[in-house]
């Protein structure tokens, strides 16, 4: 074979390869959807008789916590405009849909001595038009929509709670369990207890670190296992459902080879994910023995009388052990991490849960960035995150319940699909290893509010004009692809639509927005909830034959 000969038949092979592995199928029977939550984009946030929630609360009462002084009182409003959520879905190929149900719209007080008609009726006719299109309802029933009064009363920190949590979910069975399959009980529940009662960020935001997080995850798994062994023995039998719980973690990848930050990285791993992980999915249950240890350890020399990591009894660990029948996990980025030293250089409140954990994380510089500051795009992060759990938990059948990145508004989000096709890819390439990953759901079916970051930040998949009353949508370029990905059961990484009609109107809506704007408040320091469009030449162009037209 002459070199030329050689050389063509290297490309034509490395064409070949290049067709397949652009053309992967995810298995089958693989399970796609896209995602939100309640607070997020319900909107209506007094309407009717609902009850006030936590960040109802915070946003009204501490605007400066959030990065635009916002609050999600109207959002994306589906509470008003479900309908098209739901046409959306279609558009978009999926079979699940994941979202969640706010406990003050169905028991505004927290209690069951009042519940919401309207609230129960709202739900109820989201899940019947679901299923009218064939889309399963996958329904989150707790996603850090508190009762304001039961936050009053210590809120997660308090043990009353699991009976109520009981209660509320015992409801919610009642309801919709004939329509609903899929249940989740808890949404990250990490967020829940460290974000939200060990620093001031989620709300309520106690920012009282190193005793309330743990009492509050203490709390939530004793309440997590309660309702999944009501579901088991009293709904299951007839409703036929399947109940889980949802994780979260950002991957911590070793700073270097160095067995010092290898093992940083596992213990991030058992301090994120092993706290309500490692008593659900392993065989022994309770907290992992690292936890256990360090916190115990730390505590004495601290001058606490015990441990402020609670302890289980062998009853609680027992009745905790394997309630949950699937492995939920969101993801969305990855840190660097090496250990903390025993001078505290990173300088972690003592006593916290950072300085427990004793991990110092930071970001790769060099990694794509997105729309949040915490946001890096590495996409082997999420391959290493599933064979971890592959190995840690004995391959259990997970669902990937929430993975999407951020940017700062627009329909061309281009970025978007890249980060969808990297993450997927990586995936599949976890599947085809070996790791049990039995369906993924995209964040986030349209913009909406992203909690202390307001409306600065843009998840969705549909873009939400939060200038119009009507809370116009528009599907985004990955939109189109991902409703390709999710119809053709593979990633075709050449598939780049450009805008369509549809979008490019919407543009000139947009730039209508910032012109009308720019007229009026000429000099005014610009408000973080309208979005500069800056349109390429190319829309401009196209525009302006339209306007000829």
């Amino acid at each position: 074979m002459s070199s030329a000969s050689r050389i063509i038949y290297l490309f034509i092979a490395y064409l070949n390869i290049t067709y397949v592995s652009a053309t992967r199928n995810f298995p089958k029977d693989f399970i796609w959807g896209v995602g939100s939550s309640s607070y997020q984009i319900e909107g209506g946030w007094n309407a009717n008789d609902k009850g006030e929630s936590i960040w109802d609360f915070m946003t009204h009462n501490h605007p400066e916590r959030i990065a635009d002084r916002s609050n999600a009182d109207i959002s994306s409003d589906s509470y008003h405009h479900w309908r098209k959520d739901v046409q959306m879905l279609r558009q978009l190929n999926v079979n699940i849909y994941r979202f969640s149900i706010s406990w003050p719209r169905i028991m505004p007080g927290g209690y069951m001595n009042k519940v919401s008609t309207e609230g129960i009726k709202y739900y109820s006719n989201l899940i019947d038009e679901l299923l009218h299109y064939n889309i399963t309802p996958m329904v989150t029933i707790y996603h850090w929509e508190l009762p304001q009064r039961l936050q009053e009363l210590g809120g997660w920190t308090n043990p009353e709670i699991i009976p109520l949590f009981k209660e509320y979910s015992r409801l919610l069975f009642e309801m919709y369990g004939d329509r609903v399959k899929i249940w989740t009980t808890i949404n990250e529940p990490w967020h829940i207890c460290e974000q939200s009662y060990g620093i001031d960020y989620m709300a309520p935001a106690y920012d009282y670190p190193g005793i309330p997080s743990y009492l509050c995850g203490h709390n939530l798994l004793k309440a997590h296992a309660e309702v999944v062994h009501m579901y088991r023995q009293q709904y299951k039998p007839m409703q036929m459902g399947r109940i889980g719980i949802t994780l979260d973690v950002s991957w911590p990848e070793p700073e270097t080879q160095s067995p010092e930050d290898i093992e940083a990285s596992e213990r991030a791993m058992q301090f994120y994910v092993g706290w309500f992980g490692h008593p659900i999915f392993t065989h022994h249950g309770n907290y992992p023995a690292v936890m256990i240890e360090r916190i115990h350890n730390l505590s004495k020399q601290q001058g606490f009388t015990h441990s402020r990591l609670p302890s289980f009894t062998k009853e609680e660990i027992q009745r905790i052990r394997g309630t949950s029948d699937f492995f939920g996990i969101n993801h969305y980025t990855t840190n660097l991490v090496r250990p903390n030293d025993h001078n505290n250089t990173a300088k972690f409140p003592i006593p916290s849960f950072n300085h427990d954990m004793g991990v110092v994380e930071r970001q790769n510089p060099d990694w794509p960035g997105s729309g949040s500051p915490w946001l890096k795009v590495y996409p082997k992060g999420i391959y290493n995150l599933l064979m971890w759990i592959r190995r840690e938990y004995n391959n259990p059948p997970i669902i990937i319940t929430e993975n999407g990145v951020s940017d700062k508004g627009g329909l061309e989000d281009y970025a978007r699909v890249d980060y969808y096709n990297s993450y997927l890819t990586s995936v599949l390439d976890a599947i085809e290893d070996g790791a049990n990953v039995q369906g993924y759901i995209a964040w986030s079916l349209m913009d909406s509010y992203e909690w202390k970051a307001g409306f600065t930040e843009k998840f969705g998949l549909y873009h939400v004009d939060f200038n119009n009353p009507a809370r116009k949508r528009t599907p985004k370029i990955s939109a189109r692809v991902f409703a390709k990905i999710c119809k053709t059961n593979a990633i075709d990484w050449s598939y780049r639509p450009s805008l369509d009609e549809e979008q490019i109107i919407a543009m000139m809506d947009m730039s209508n927005v910032v012109v009308h704007y720019s007229k009026h408040n000429s000099g005014n320091t610009f408000n973080a909830n309208h979005n500069i469009t800056m349109l390429p030449l190319s829309i401009l162009i196209i525009m302006f034959v339209m306007h000829l037209k």
